[in-house]
């Protein structure tokens, strides 16, 4: 049996640091002569077949209206040897610099989308625009994955989870416990 532990309140706006969905991820965007990134944590998987995936973009970021308009985006996800750029993506405006250059990122062109790969990244998830019945209330769009590549090794890469007040947690460590779950379920 577990060991009692205390607990202490805690102020509500802290709770992202233990719901955050899942790793940081670098969103490339293009729309017309312009391409951008951004730095995003609230996704989830919301399906398997078709592979989809829903976020938050805030109708306040430079990538919104690109987003908006092209229907299309890449989620490129970094691992802990990008852990500068991807704060620096963060702390930066696409409607000032080009974040591909200011944060010495390598554009590369996508199969099925127009918004480009950031070569750099571990893995990249082309998306189309599923479902926008929840962008204008929430800014939760719901993507499609079309194309999905991802570097052979590692397996299973260090990602950067984020916290918040500037601190990531890196996820990588590998617990298999395969053996435990019925056949059905893996």
């Amino acid at each position: 049996m577990s060991e009692h532990v205390d607990k202490a309140s805690m102020p509500l706006e802290r709770v992202r640091r233990y719901l955050e969905p899942g790793p940081i991820v670098l969103v490339s965007s293009a729309w017309e002569d312009q391409r951008n990134i951004m730095t995003m944590g609230w996704h989830t998987v919301m399906a398997f077949a078709p592979s989809l995936v829903g976020c938050i973009i805030s109708s306040s970021n430079h990538s919104y209206e690109m987003i908006r308009r092209s229907g299309e985006c890449v989620i490129n996800l970094p691992t802990t040897a990008l852990a500068d750029q991807v704060v620096d993506v963060g702390n930066s405006s696409g409607a000032e610099v080009d974040k591909f250059e200011r944060c010495g990122l390598t554009a590369q062109p996508a199969e099925k989308v127009s918004a480009p790969l950031i070569d750099e990244c571990h893995a990249h998830f082309e998306c189309r625009l599923f479902d926008d019945s929840l962008v204008e209330r929430y800014n939760f769009f719901i993507w499609e994955v079309i194309s999905a590549r991802a570097a052979v090794l590692p397996e299973y890469p260090e990602t950067l989870h984020y916290t918040g007040d500037g601190i990531f947690m890196v996820a990588g460590k590998i617990i298999d416990r395969r053996d435990r779950f019925l056949p059905q379920m893996l």
